[in-house]
């Protein structure tokens, strides 16, 4: 399965959260300006994705366009 076929909403629901963290903010940093550029670009739901990474303690930071612990 290549990188863009990853993402679709199941698939982030499914995903291992470490992969999922690694991954997204590897595409954040390398290709895009924001996670809703991201999300657009992938057709996901911004609050699905963000809830999900909540989940394990992960918030998005606009100012660094990263997923982090707070």
């Amino acid at each position: 399965m290549s990188m863009e076929t990853a993402f679709t909403q199941e698939n982030i629901m499914e995903m291992d959260p470490f992969i999922l963290l690694s991954t997204i903010n590897t595409k954040l940093r390398n290709d895009f300006d924001s996670l809703a550029a991201f999300c657009d670009h992938y057709h996901l739901d911004q609050s699905a994705l963000m809830n999900r990474l909540g989940e394990f303690g992960y918030d998005y930071i606009g100012e660094i366009n990263q997923f982090r612990m707070p």
